[in-house]
C-alpha cells in the first residue's frame, strides 16, 4: 500500500510516498480503506515536532510513528478474530492528536478507542473534514458557561478550529464578532457572525465592545492585548501555548481571579468530542468547510500551503 512516511523531524520536503505491507489486523482490531484524511495544524505540529513540547510525546529525537496522519474517513474491510464480523463494510472515521498513521490506503484500530460511525448524510471528505479543528472547538466552548444574550469574540474564525467554533457558538444565541481575512468575509458572515473584522485591514484589538469571553483560534493574539475588550467577569482562550508559555502561566495566576481570567483548553476525549460533533452533522448545524483537495502524491504540497498559516476551513486528501 501507498503511505505518506517522513523518518526525521522536518519541513514537507522530509515527506516521501512509500510502498509498504498493508497491516494485517491484530485480534482486537479492524482494518480500515481509508479515503479521506486532512492535513491540519495537529498533522503539522507532528510533521515538524513544533512546539518542542511535541518531542516529549512523538520521540525525542525522532518519531516513533513513521506514517503521518491524525484522522480518516474510511470503510471497514477486514476485522480482528475477536471483533463482530458485522461492521465489515461501515463507514466510519475518526481522529486521534498523537497520531493515527492514516495517511495511507490502509489502517488497523482497536474499535473501542477510535472508530466511530459516520452518519448517514455525510460522505467521507465531510466526515474527514469535521473531526481535527471541531474537536478542538468543542473544548473551548465547554470549559466555559456560554448563555443567551452574551457577546464573543472568535480570533481566526476562517480557520479548521475556528470555522466550526462560530457554528458551535450561534447555537447559544449570542451575539458573534469574528475576525477572518478579505476572501472569507462572505463565509464567515454566512456562518453566523454578526459582526467581521477583516484583519489585513482592521486591529480587532481596539473594538470599543465588551465580551464575555474571547476565543483566540490561531493563537496570533495574546491576554494583554484581548484583556482591555473582556468584560470584568471575561474569559480569555487561546488555541496556542503562547510565546514562553503565558497562557499556562496565566491561567494559574488569574485561576484564583475574581475578575478577567484566562483558561488553557486542554482537550476533552474524542469519546465526548466526537458523538457530539456526529448529533450536529446529523441536524445539520454543523458544515464542515473544505478549502483545499489534494491526491496523496501531492501531501507534500498540501502541507506547504497548512505550514503558512492561510488554509480556510480544511484541507482534504483524497486517497
Amino acid at each position: 500500500m501507498k503511505a505518506s512516511i517522513r523518518r526525521k523531524y522536518g519541513a514537507s520536503s522530509k515527506i516521501t510516498i512509500e510502498n509498504i505491507e498493508k497491516p494485517i489486523p491484530k485480534d482486537n482490531e479492524v482494518l480500515i480503506k481509508v479515503y479521506a484524511t486532512t492535513v491540519n495544524r495537529t498533522d503539522c505540529a507532528i510533521l515538524t515536532a513544533q512546539p518542542f513540547i511535541m518531542r516529549f510525546i512523538l520521540g525525542f529525537f525522532k518519531p516513533k510513528k513513521i506514517i503521518l496522519g491524525t484522522d480518516f474517513a474510511g470503510k471497514v474491510v477486514a476485522v480482528g478474530k475477536n471483533i463482530k464480523s458485522s461492521i465489515t463494510n461501515d463507514k466510519v472515521f475518526g481522529f486521534a492528536d498523537t497520531g493515527l498513521e492514516s495517511q495511507a490506503e490502509y489502517i488497523a484500530l482497536t474499535p473501542k478507542e477510535h472508530l466511530f460511525s459516520i452518519p448517514e448524510n455525510i460522505d467521507y471528505k465531510q466526515a474527514a473534514a469535521s473531526l481535527e479543528g471541531a474537536h478542538y472547538a468543542y473544548t473551548f466552548i465547554h470549559k466555559v458557561n456560554i448563555q443567551s444574550g452574551q457577546k464573543i469574540l472568535i480570533n481566526g474564525a476562517s480557520g479548521g478550529i475556528g470555522s466550526a467554533l462560530l457554528q458551535f457558538v450561534k447555537q447559544y444565541n449570542v451575539k458573534i464578532t469574528a475576525t477572518c481575512n478579505t476572501k472569507n468575509l462572505k463565509l464567515i458572515k454566512s456562518l453566523g457572525a454578526d459582526k467581521i473584522y477583516d484583519y489585513t485591514k482592521e486591529n480587532f484589538t481596539v473594538d470599543e465592545d465588551k465580551y464575555d469571553f474571547i476565543f483566540d483560534t490561531v493563537g496570533k493574539s495574546t491576554f494583554r492585548k484581548c484583556k482591555p475588550l473582556l468584560k470584568e467577569k471575561g474569559i480569555y482562550i487561546s488555541s496556542e501555548l503562547g510565546a514562553y508559555s503565558q497562557n499556562l502561566f496565566y491561567a494559574i495566576t488569574t485561576s484564583i481571579s475574581k475578575n478577567k481570567k484566562v483558561i488553557f483548553p486542554l482537550p476533552y476525549s474524542t469519546q465526548k468530542t466526537i458523538p457530539y460533533i456526529m448529533d450536529l452533522l446529523k441536524k445539520g448545524k454543523f458544515i464542515p468547510v473544505i478549502d483545499r483537495e489534494y491526491s496523496l502524491e501531492d501531501i507534500s504540497k498540501a502541507y506547504e500551503y497548512v505550514i503558512t498559516g492561510e488554509k480556510t476551513g480544511n484541507v482534504i486528501i483524497n486517497i
